[in-house]
């Protein structure tokens, strides 16, 4: 009889509350073993669900948590204050991992008074299936909670429109009694922990920036519209984010970054427009994902929601895109839906490119109708369609991250060639002479239809430490692969033979369709390396985690510790590559 397999654990669920300023009080739903956010892309280190509780004269909750956290949470909540004492829930936005519980509390507190932007007003309403009070606020709007009894501060909530932050109904809320700002999603970071604080900036730094570029990155222009609305706020003295530690003692730094990045995304007139229809279907993720891809070419690129934005607005943002991206929107839309419909239709240009996605909620219009439309409506095709037919996985996100860089690359390519000419002939000659050995990375991450692999030819790779054994190795930011070389990630280095290589090579240099399996065909070795498949006729292999990324112009310069290895041949000599040029590959 064969053993039984023990059943797979329990997920790691923690609560923590903790004051982080005057009568104020963040309850923290530690996620310790989420692996993965919104399919696409990966965690390596957890999640927190940050909830805030601030007691003035009237009392009110910012955000509410997980619906997985339901049976403790809400507990939690009882032992800190009885809910029927809160007189305002303040929603920040509606994703379910700040607002699964709203429900809950309003059965609880049915008086409670629900404060938000107007669409998360409205989308809330479609969300909790019961009549609840309200108030709709805007930037400049105000909710004073006044002085508690004994208290020190005078609480008074000032409010900052934040849409696409990463959502169209986020808002901000600024407290003049402590100098709290409450960000929601804006300024945070995946990284479960019980540090309340950023205490070792060195420490989150990485994953800091890998949710700023998976997040915030595709709403560059929005993330300096709102920065640029906090500076008529008095002085922060800390944000407290919607996810992972709470930032107070680094302010300057983590500022200061958003905004050159930001500034980095958005320079330039030219700028792709990916549009989506809000909460419809997996819509916005998948909007999301094709926008991270145009994003890693360094072209400035702008999410519209269909549904939130202004007539006026998404007439501008569709009109003055270099290229438009569009969903399937639903066959039978609501009245303000259709009209923002003929509003994009209206001020498309004919010679605009115009790529088009499957939403994947339940009711689409055909993607064929809308591309026959499209066509004879004299527009080109930016990309072949994205047909999403089952539920969208990690492959089906990555095939619209690869489709959106393909389109950057496209829209780049005339600067690519400029910037090529621009060099110096006597410098593009000798950086020419720097040559280096030939490898084939790979990678792959997830089991079964959560999946992700990838695999590029490199060339700059180098033996960077002894101990522990580590090398460096220059991946370019427009490349597919570098979304699985992420700190904490792991990749095999394949290691190409002099003599036995061209065929490899002819295969991965190819450009392969988004989505494509990038090993068809290819003899490989899945259950050697943890890192990613091993090509039978490499030479070498490496297996490598990633352990530091640093930002070098177009490309990222990963250090990878040698976790294991072998050789195939210990008397092979590794292949080489001599360039003539050294502005290209």
């Amino acid at each position: 009889m064969s053993p039984v397999a023990p059943p797979p654990a329990p997920p790691r669920l923690s609560l923590q509350s903790a004051a982080i300023a005057p009568e104020t009080t963040a309850l923290r739903s530690l996620d310790w073993d989420r692996s993965r956010f919104d399919i696409e892309f990966g965690l390596r280190n957890g999640t927190t669900y940050n909830a805030f509780l601030i007691r003035g004269q009237r009392t009110a909750l910012i955000d509410t948590s997980h619906a997985k956290f339901r049976e403790s949470w809400l507990p939690q909540l009882q032992s800190l204050i009885d809910p029927r004492a809160i007189d305002h829930l303040v929603v920040s936005h509606t994703e379910p991992d700040h607002s699964g519980l709203v429900a809950d509390l309003l059965e609880l507190n049915p008086d409670l008074e629900v404060v938000g932007s107007k669409v998360a007003i409205n989308y809330l309403e479609h969300q909790v299936h019961r009549p609840f009070r309200s108030r709709a606020v805007k930037s400049g709007d105000s909710l004073d909670l006044g002085c508690a009894d004994g208290g020190t501060s005078d609480h008074r909530l000032e409010f900052v429109s934040a849409p696409n932050l990463h959502w169209p109904d986020t808002i901000f809320s600024y407290d003049h009694g402590t100098g709290v700002l409450y960000s929601c999603d804006a300024f945070g970071l995946h990284y479960c922990s019980d540090e309340v604080f950023d205490s070792d900036p060195g420490a989150i730094a990485p994953d800091f920036r890998f949710y700023y570029d998976c997040l915030m990155g595709p709403n560059a222009r929005s993330v300096l519209q709102a920065l640029k609305r906090l500076e008529a706020l008095p002085p922060v003295t800390t944000i407290a984010t919607g996810h992972g530690p709470l930032l107070r003692h680094h302010l300057g730094l983590w500022l200061g970054d958003y905004d050159a990045w930001s500034r980095d995304r958005s320079k330039g007139d030219r700028y792709a427009a990916v549009a989506y229809v809000s909460q419809y279907g997996f819509c916005d993720r998948l909007s999301q994902a094709i926008a991270r891809g145009i994003g890693k070419t360094d072209l400035p690129v702008q999410l519209v929601d269909l549904r939130g934005t202004d007539p006026q607005e998404l007439t501008a943002l569709i009109g003055d895109a270099a290229a438009v991206v569009l969903p399937t929107p639903p066959a039978r839309p609501d009245g303000d839906l259709r009209a923002a419909w003929g509003t994009v239709l209206a001020a498309l240009r004919p010679s605009q490119p115009v790529g088009l996605y499957d939403a994947y909620g339940g009711n689409d219009e055909p993607i064929d109708a809308i591309g026959q439309q499209l066509r004879d409506l004299g527009h080109a095709e930016a990309f072949p369609p994205l047909r999403i037919r089952t539920v969208p996985d990690a492959t089906a996100f990555q095939q619209c991250e690869e489709a959106g860089t393909d389109l950057g690359q496209l829209l780049l390519r005339d600067k690519a060639i400029a910037a090529m000419k621009a060099l110096d002939a006597d410098l593009d000659k000798a950086l020419g002479r720097l040559s280096g050995g030939l490898y084939i990375v790979t990678a792959r991450q997830g089991e079964g239809e959560a999946a992700r692999s990838g695999a590029m030819v490199a060339s700059w790779v180098s033996q960077a430490s002894f101990d522990p054994p580590g090398l460096t190795v220059a991946v370019a930011r427009d490349r597919a692969i570098e979304s699985l070389m992420q700190v904490g990630d792991r990749f095999v280095l394949n290691v190409l033979a002099e003599g036995n290589h061209q065929q490899l090579l002819r295969h991965f240099l190819r450009r392969f369709p988004p989505g494509a399996d990038r090993f068809a065909g290819v003899a490989t070795l899945t259950d050697v390396a943890r890192g990613g498949p091993v090509l039978t006729e490499a030479l070498a292999y490496l297996d490598c985690r990633v352990l530091q990324r640093l930002e070098g112009g177009d490309h990222w310069l990963i250090y990878a510790e040698v976790e294991n290895g072998n050789v195939a041949d210990a008397e092979g000599r590794t292949a080489t590559h001599h360039r003539k040029v050294g502005n290209h590959y």
